[in-house]
């Protein structure tokens, strides 16, 4: 096995960023990767350093009394507002239930802050807020608060979503990047890049001879499904957005120190999605999901996880593909479909920007 890096999966002819300290945020900053890792754990958590902070998790788990909550907030400026299989508003509510899903919890309540542009047609942000609503309505969590502010035309994309969540987690389940083992078998919840792909079809005016639609879609249905049959022995859950499964999987790896192994032949990716990233020089395992997720579970349970995910319309194409081990912590290891074994590295640069 070679222990070199998978070269950077960056798009088109846009050269890595180098690592290194830089005097002015970058696009890859926010982008999953390398650099937005070194702002995270650079800046961000020494500055507001506290014990759930530093779990790293997709949302905060607080005791209040003897419930425990999970809290959690995003922001969405995808470009464009409106793509196939959604929208800014429809993902700005599915990714905020998502996040509060991979802390193991029940949705109670969201915010959204809107930030206007100057000029914004009014019949756009109709559309925007029907279809938070509407989704809102779907996962059957509301709307409890927000705030609205007006930025200068030209000084904004139309306008960005600001969403935070809190949700309510069952007794006995401890969802955690740090809790996976050696021994634990990683599923998929479904074909991944769909999201990514759809967007950049939009920006780039690109048709293919099959439509590709974003998986945006609410996973708390889903989630909970697998927690009620697995319980405790769901160890970790991550939703693959920004930086792909191959960013997730490293996140886990890191959080863990343990290794991951991951089968390439194993993971789904849906025949036009893989031609169209073939056509486009994307490495699948590293373009934005909104509609999947990653668990770590029990290895004896493995196979139910895997029957309860695929028992339901979202979790269908769901797939073991990889394991937990001992060795080679903090790195992950993809077996290719012809034997082969090479590491998997973070993204240095942008590979996708603006998708979320």
């Amino acid at each position: 096995m070679s222990d070199e890096p998978r070269s950077d999966p960056a798009f088109g002819g846009s050269c890595p960023l180098p690592l290194a300290d830089y005097p002015t945020v970058q696009m890859a900053h926010g982008g999953g990767g390398k650099l937005m890792q070194q702002l995270i754990e650079g800046l961000l958590v020494p500055a507001f350093s506290n014990p759930e902070l530093a779990r790293l998790h997709d949302g905060a788990v607080l005791a209040v009394g003897a419930a425990r909550l999970a809290f959690t907030t995003d922001s969405f400026v995808v470009r464009p507002l409106f793509f196939p299989g959604g929208d800014i508003g429809s993902l700005a509510v599915h990714g905020t239930v998502n996040d509060l899903a991979m802390c193991g919890a029940r949705p109670l309540a969201l915010s959204s802050a809107l930030i206007l542009e100057e000029g914004l047609e009014m019949a756009t942000l109709a559309k925007v807020v029907d279809s938070m609503r509407r989704a809102a309505a779907e996962v059957g969590v509301p709307i409890v608060t927000g705030d609205t502010k007006v930025v200068d035309r030209g000084k904004g994309d139309g306008v960005y979503v600001n969403t935070a969540g809190i949700g309510l987690v069952p007794a006995g389940i401890e969802i955690d990047p740090r809790r996976a083992r050696p021994g634990d078998r990683v599923l998929l919840s479904g074909a991944i890049a769909e999201h990514g792909v759809a967007i950049l079809s939009v920006r780039e005016g690109l048709e293919f001879e099959i439509p590709i639609a974003s998986d945006s879609a609410p996973l708390d249905r889903l989630v909970a499904a697998l927690l009620a049959r697995l319980g405790a022995d769901v160890h970790v859950l991550r939703d693959a957005t920004r930086g792909g499964v191959a960013s997730v999987a490293l996140e886990i790896a890191d959080a863990a120190r343990v290794g991951l192994k991951l089968e390439e032949r194993a993971i789904p990716v849906a025949e036009p999605v893989r031609g169209a990233c073939e056509l486009l020089g994307l490495d699948p395992l590293y373009v934005a999901n909104e509609g999947k997720f990653v668990a770590v579970v029990e290895r004896a349970r493995a196979d139910e996880a895997l029957e309860t995910l695929r028992a339901h319309p979202l979790g269908r194409r769901a797939a073991i593909v990889g394991e937990v081990v001992e060795s080679g912590p903090g790195r992950v290891v993809l077996r290719s479909g012809i034997g082969g074994e090479h590491l998997l590295d973070r993204l240095t640069g942008e590979q996708l920007p603006r998708i979320c």
